[in-house]
């Protein structure tokens, strides 16, 4: 076995050996309060025994509250038991079919929904974060007219009457999947002589459908599926991370890149992209190109393919890009099953890429037109000239549907200014947002947790949402505004209930009661109607398409491009309000609570651009005639000549917590081609400031370089030759002979007779998405500390992703590996507390805080903690977080900590979790709750606990179930069986049999009961 020889580093600051990381790492905690700067450690531990232990017992003592019994219960609520409901997340053309957990009625978590054909139980930090909207302070209590509070009658009177007189009437949404919703806007616009419906998207896929039109005569988006693909190309869609369906996509990619010594088969990604992506970072091969190659990069390819197939080539500049012609050749070695995608807005770059994959025979396996998606509906041309109408007066009356197009659509600038000028304006946003604020009627929509809905993301596809809460507000459902502004006394439920009836039943010869079904699919959340999937024809002329491409892109293009990308966490800026959000480290650079600019290190290196005492400098870019002034961050994998701005942020009407935060890059695009350009190719300027700012990073608080074998990797190839490539094994000299570090232990292990809790953490299945960073936030009620507590290192996630960039084997010198960071290999490492069988964290509390559990757990029992935070030092994976302050019931926090700082927030808080006082130690618990309500459910049922039963928060949103978690007593769990545990064993040290599988710093011989499997790279041997 070839040892690994690369060099793991975190972060910039650790790789360049930056003075003050260096003096932070070599503190093994943040600084102390203020007052105590200066301080021995013997002295602030004396404080903390004596002046600060009063307050800290006092912060301890639970405030009383009283509880009143129900007098006449209600059938479906029982005190300390949940119910859980189907229903579906759908915001613009985002979508995902959910589980709501509800606690004595308030919904307080979001699960996906496993009997969900297209998400498949899957979610995302967004979806995760959700419900904690519901119980936002921000949203409006009461419809409005002209900016004071009023009665749901007088506006309605008022909006009927005027909408009756205005002329033209445009209703402006985003994407709508709801074929109820449609049909109410259809009763609404017949009502007020036609109204228009017009739709656009914040981050739009207009070119793919106009591509669609101009390939197949039908504009619609193609579904789809990347678990059929052995080989995977894609120019710049981030399609793990933010691209149309990630969750989905997540669900189909990750089935190639799951191997097993059986079966050691998986799919190879290219990625030819500017800013470095979730999607690139997890990429076999990555090229750093720039927007204006990418259009010719994807014609190249076209020529390519087109030479194997015997098909006409088109005229194109030519264009060097590495990886590409490979690329090329392994498409058409893998036709029929391959897939070719591009991030572009550009109908003229999609309408090449239909092209490619109807040339690779893709059409209707991996990319199939006949079964359509609707996630984006979004058209481009018709929004702008609607703008055109609004400016010159045209327009009688409009109505934003839900939608905020002053802030996130290209020309919201010109649409803010000439609201004014219809007759009458109305919202149904559910927010005084940088929209809503500027009409004359708001008519505030129910939260999606409170609605009736249905959706049809798919071609036979539907879900249902359902109410999982009675209105928390004086608010009403859009879809019954639209109802009744349009003379229509139908509730929306009976409406949604007899569109049901009347499209579904007679269609359907399974569906003989309707009622039964009706209650079958509420309960399931999801109904499907059997299609098969077939190629389509096109006819566009790739030639002119091509024609088109080659004067837009240019190979040679000297100046500064821009590339405007969405993060993970924010997406398009309509959650940005959410703090779980803000304070999620964006997966790759491991920032909260900003946006920045991302330059190369070739860039800050020819700008002197260098951090001072961890802080950047400003930048003004400039697109234009308008410029934005942001802080810069240096971004490994950024491609040269190119910077990249997240979208979502500059939010001026958001709300208290995402008011401020950052600029609003929306700014800088641009629609002058007919569609909205998320690529600036020319015109941008970046001019480097004095000043200087602070950017609140999770990542590079403790230093990793010389502890290689954290990672254990290897190449397919290897592993194909050895199952057990890329391994580390540790061994340690005893007695005239080398044993495994667990043959030499001071302990005397653990019997666990019972239960032995564990999880499994496939590295080649996680792709760095942080979802379950989020889940486990809102099911731990783990506090949100705040832009600062992030700088001063106090942020309190339970579990972290890790990200991990390499440098390639024999790299040494400092030239060397900084010419690595231009496109490092990326890794990602979820990192929770370990339940260590052989816990160090154990052998040093001195009051026996944190002691074992009979089933394998490192418990924390918080009202013995007195915060010494000897275990947080003993602790060599640092999970253990310290509580700094009273993050409850605290003003200081109340802008921030929204789930613990008011009533209304504290709906969202999970009664079987403690919320922590000041002063004690806090880090995963394996989700015990979980487990103590599993073993009493299945105690209540006479049986034994059954794999599937209990899953930790974590491990039930992974997307790409990279997290197992069970019982590795039981010989039937599925961790037993991926780690191949002999199904005798019961000790403490398991025989574990997988040879992929590894504990994270195994030579210290803690024993974790967390494992890794190595993460393995489908590269050629000579390129790893």
């Amino acid at each position: 076995m070839k040892e690994n020889k690369k060099t793991y580093w975190k972060g910039l600051e650790e790789l360049t050996n930056d003075e003050s990381f260096v003096r932070n790492a070599e503190r093994e905690f943040p600084e102390g309060p203020s007052n105590l700067d200066g301080s021995s450690r013997r002295d602030f531990l004396k404080v903390m025994g004596f002046s600060l232990a009063a307050a800290s017992l006092a912060a301890c003592e639970a405030p009383v509250r009283k509880a009143i019994p129900y007098v006449n219960k209600p059938v479906d609520i029982n005190p300390s038991i949940p119910n859980y409901y189907a229903s579906t997340f759908a915001s613009g053309g985002d979508y995902a079919s959910i589980v709501v957990k509800t606690r004595e009625g308030r919904p307080i978590k979001i699960d996906g929904n496993e009997l969900s054909p297209i998400t498949k139980g899957g979610t995302n930090a967004i979806v995760e974060a959700s419900v904690l909207s519901l119980y936002d302070k921000q949203r409006l209590s009461d419809p409005y007219i002209n900016g004071e509070k009023s009665e749901w009658a007088a506006l309605d009177a008022e909006v009927k009457s005027k909408l009756a007189s205005a002329g033209s009437v445009k209703v402006i949404t985003n994407t709508i999947i709801s074929p109820s919703t449609e049909k109410a806007l259809a009763e609404f616009s017949a009502a007020f002589g036609g109204a228009e419906v017009i739709t656009y998207d914040p981050v739009s896929s207009y070119g793919i459908t106009k591509a669609a039109e101009m390939t197949y005569g039908s504009a619609i988006l193609p579904t789809y599926d990347f678990s059929k693909a052995t080989v995977i190309v894609s120019f710049g869609a981030d399609f793990l991370g933010t691209w149309i369906s990630p969750i989905e996509f997540a669900k189909q990619y990750v089935q190639g890149r799951k191997i097993t010594k059986e079966k050691p088969v998986m799919s190879r990604h290219f990625q030819f992209e500017s800013n470095l992506s979730l999607t690139g970072a997890n990429a076999d091969y990555r090229t750093p190109i720039k927007p204006s190659q990418s259009g010719l990069a994807i014609l190249a390819l076209y020529n390519a393919v087109a030479k194997q197939a015997g098909a006409t080539t088109v005229s194109a500049p030519a264009v060097e890009v590495e990886y590409l012609e490979k690329a090329a050749k392994e498409l058409w070695a893998n036709r029929g099953k391959s897939i070719v995608v591009s991030g572009s807005n550009d109908p003229n770059v999609q309408v090449v890429i239909n092209a490619i994959n109807d040339l690779l025979e893709n059409n209707g396996v991996t990319v199939d037109f006949s079964r359509p998606s609707h996630f984006r509906k979004g058209d481009d041309a018709k929004m702008n000239q609607f703008v055109t109408d609004l400016k010159g007066g045209r327009v009688g009356a409009v109505v934003f549907f839900n939608c905020n197009p002053v802030y996130d659509y290209v020309k919201g600038a010109e649409i803010a200014e000439s609201i004014s000028k219809a007759k009458v304006s109305i919202a149904t946003n559910g927010t005084m947002d940088e929209t809503a604020s500027l009409v004359q009627y708001v008519a505030p929509d129910h939260h999606y947790l409170e609605s009736w809905n249905d959706f049809n993301p798919r071609k036979g596809e539907y879900s249902l949402s359902q109410p999982t809460i009675s209105p928390l507000f004086n608010t009403r459902q859009a879809q019954e505004s639209f109802l009744v502004w349009a003379g229509i006394s139908t509730n929306y439920y009976d409406y949604l209930q007899e569109n049901w009836r009347s499209s579904l039943m007679g269609t359907q010869s399974e569906i003989s009661n309707f009622q039964e079904f009706w209650d079958r699919s509420l309960f399931n959340g999801v109904y499907s109607i059997p299609s098969t999937s077939s190629a389509i024809s096109g006819n566009a002329d790739v030639a002119v398409a091509a024609s088109a491409v080659a004067k837009s892109y240019k190979a040679d293009n000297a100046g500064v491009e821009l590339a405007v990308y969405t993060k993970v966490g924010i997406g398009n800026g309509s959650h940005s309000n959410n703090p779980w959000l803000q304070e999620m480290s964006d997966p790759i650079s491991k920032a909260t609570w900003d946006n920045y600019l991302t330059v190369s290190q070739k860039w800050a290196n020819e700008h002197g651009l260098k951090m001072v005492e961890g802080a950047t400098r400003k930048a003004k870019i400039t697109v234009g005639d308008k410029s934005l002034i942001v802080p810069v961050l240096v971004q490994p994998g950024q491609a040269q000549g190119t910077v990249g701005l997240a979208l979502g942020y500059g939010r001026s009407k958001a709300g208290r917590v995402a008011n401020g935060l950052g600029v609003n890059a929306y700014d800088l695009l641009d629609s002058s081609k007919g569609f909205v350009n998320f690529d600036v190719t020319e015109g941008v300027s970046v001019e480097l400031l004095t000043d200087t700012y602070k950017i609140a990073q999770t990542q590079t608080h403790h230093t990793y370089m010389g502890r290689e074998f954290v990672i254990q990797e290897a190449t397919l190839a290897d592993y194909k030759q050895d199952a057990s490539a890329g391994r580390y094994k540790p061994q340690i000299y005893k007695e005239g002979e080398f044993v495994k570090p667990s043959k030499i232990s001071l302990w005397k292990g653990h019997q666990y007779s019972q239960h032995h809790w564990g999880l499994a953490i496939d590295m080649n299945s996680c792709i760095g998405c942080g979802a379950c960073t989020v889940a486990c936030q809102v099911e731990n009620n783990v506090s949100v500390v705040g832009k600062q507590e992030v700088l001063n290192r106090r942020e309190m996630a339970w579990i972290r992703i890790d990200r991990y960039y390499s440098s390639p084997e024999g790299a040494s010198s400092n030239k060397e590996l900084e010419q690595a960071a231009d496109n490092p290999e990326v890794t990602f490492q979820p990192m929770m507390c370990q339940h260590c069988n052989n816990a160090p964290c154990e052998t040093v509390c001195p009051v026996a805080a944190t002691t074992h559990s009979s089933e394998g757990l490192n418990q924390m029992t918080y009202n013995r903690c007195i915060g010494t935070r000897y275990c947080a030092n003993n602790c060599p994976y640092k999970v253990r977080r310290f509580n700094w302050f009273k993050y409850h019931d605290n003003k200081d926090f109340a802008a921030v900590n929204v789930a613990q700082n008011d009533d209304l927030g504290k709906m969202v808080l999970n009664p079987d979790v403690t919320v922590r006082a000041r002063g004690v130690i806090e880090k995963c618990s394996m989700c015990v709750q979980r487990i103590q309500s599993g073993k009493l459910t299945a105690k209540k049922e006479g049986r034994k606990v059954q794999d599937g039963d209990i899953n930790t928060a974590c491990a039930t949103a992974c997307p790409t179930d990279a997290i197992v978690f069970g019982d590795m007593n039981d010989p039937n769990s599925k961790i037993t069986q991926m780690l191949k545990i002999q199904e005798d064993t019961i000790s403490a040290v398991k025989e574990v049999n997988e040879e992929r599988a590894y504990h994270v710093l195994e030579e210290i011989n803690v024993s974790p009961n967390v494992w890794y499997f190595t993460k393995i790279r489908n590269k050629d041997k000579s390129e790893a």
